[in-house]
């Protein structure tokens, strides 16, 4: 360096050194500050981690530990389950294979037994095998001839509405009624059968429901053999001509086919005159000779437009009787003097019919009257002194119990028929 003295030279050398030394110190002195803090940090920071990480590690080693036992306990839960249910299906198939098992085996022992009867063994079995089959001796006579209504005993009832059941006639037959009822209509010379004209059809006729079926039961009833019995003496009959009842179990008993006429009566009741020819013919209809009452397996009865004097008019041969009025037996407007409800008698008439809910009254409290008993008594007595039956319609229906309470009270005061609608309650009945 030109111009500058030695002493001055060495002077700033030595501060130069100087400074630059205490400028290392200083920053020797920041970076290890520098470096300690970054240590410190990083110790906090990696403190914190291993904080944070065993935090998480124990929350989650937690939630590990209550998801295996929750595990676990579903799935301790869910074997016992199935292994209950295992259980009850063992059971439930042990007990249906037992079941068919047994089934089988009954089935299989009653055939054997069954087939094994139907082998004749000898000549008696193989007359019962054969009995009634095409080309053996006993072709003719397969049944016991009056077998139609074996076991049914006869009750006084009357079924009412009978061509609304299921099978008309044969119904009220099967249940033991003595008197059936059908609703007549005069439609193109014929008769239908039906409560409204708009239930009137050309298949339900008088001669379908009825007539012809009545026609087929008595001549199964009154084979001819029978006949050939009676003229030797060996058999009774009830009947005139040697003629038997629809029931076998009381032969005597004639069976009422009550007809109600809907049209004009003067109209209808000639076309039932000569619908009525075939039974007529077989001596099968109650009817009265020169006023003398002839009993018959089957009375017909007219009621609704029945014209009494058309009735009347038949003195000689009447088989058509009339459903008489049971208010002009009895009641506050009967004229004790007036022979009027003399007019009416076993000559002319059967019953002698009311509305119940009129004539009686309704019952109080579920059960009659002493009055109301008393006064069906006077009505029984009254038409029983011209011979006559008595018959009310329009009886409670429900409830039950008051509906077999009004019959037992009719039974025990001894009116003719029972009006009824349900056979099944009545044919359960101990009368």
């Amino acid at each position: 360096m030109k111009g500058t003295s030695p002493r001055r030279f060495y002077i700033a050398q030595f501060w130069t050194r100087k400074s630059s030394k205490s400028f290392g110190a200083k920053s020797i002195k920041f970076r290890r500050s520098e470096s300690t803090q970054s240590t410190v940090a990083s110790d906090d920071s990696e403190a914190q981690l291993h904080s944070d990480t065993d935090s998480n590690s124990s929350h989650l080693g937690l939630t590990s530990l209550k998801l295996s036992r929750t595990t676990a306990k579903y799935i301790y839960t869910g074997w016992h389950q199935w292994q209950r249910n295992r259980n009850w299906l063992c059971l439930s198939a042990a007990v249906f294979v037992t079941t068919l098992i047994l089934t089988l085996l009954s089935l299989l022992i009653y055939f054997n037994i069954h087939l094994r009867a139907q082998i004749p063994r000898n000549d008696i079995q193989r007359l019962i095998t054969s009995w009634g089959k095409p080309g053996t001796p006993t072709e003719a006579r397969p049944h016991y001839p009056t077998e139609f209504s074996r076991g049914i005993i006869p009750i006084p009832c009357h079924s009412h509405n009978d061509y609304e059941r299921h099978v008309p006639l044969y119904d009220a037959l099967q249940a033991g009624c003595i008197s059936v009822e059908a609703d007549i209509w005069l439609r193109d010379d014929d008769l239908l059968v039906g409560h409204t004209q708009n239930s009137l059809t050309g298949a339900r006729t008088l001669q379908s429901l009825y007539l012809e079926p009545l026609l087929s039961i008595l001549a199964r009833q009154n084979a001819p053999e029978k006949a050939s019995e009676s003229s030797s003496g060996q058999t009774s009959f009830p009947f005139a001509a040697n003629v038997s009842g629809i029931f076998e179990t009381n032969t005597s008993i004639s069976l009422t086919l009550l007809l109600d006429i809907k049209t004009d009566g003067q109209a209808t009741l000639p076309v039932i005159e000569r619908q009525l020819e075939p039974l007529r013919t077989k001596g099968w209809l109650t009817h009265t000779s020169d006023s003398t009452l002839i009993p018959g397996p089957i009375t017909i009865t007219g009621s609704g437009n029945t014209p009494f004097e058309l009735i009347q008019m038949e003195k000689g041969n009447r088989d058509i009787f009339f459903d008489a009025p049971l208010a002009q037996f009895w009641g506050e407007d009967v004229d004790a003097s007036s022979t009027n409800h003399t007019v009416f008698n076993p000559q002319n008439s059967l019953y002698a019919s009311a509305p119940f809910s009129e004539i009686i009254g309704k019952p109080w409290h579920g059960v009659l009257r002493p009055a109301q008993v008393d006064l069906i008594r006077a009505h029984v007595q009254a038409a029983a002194a011209q011979g006559l039956k008595v018959r009310y319609w329009d009886t409670p229906a429900w409830p039950v119990k008051l509906r077999e309470h009004v019959w037992d009270v009719l039974m025990k005061e001894g009116v003719g028929v029972l009006n009824v609608d349900d056979l099944e309650g009545v044919k359960s009945r101990k009368w």
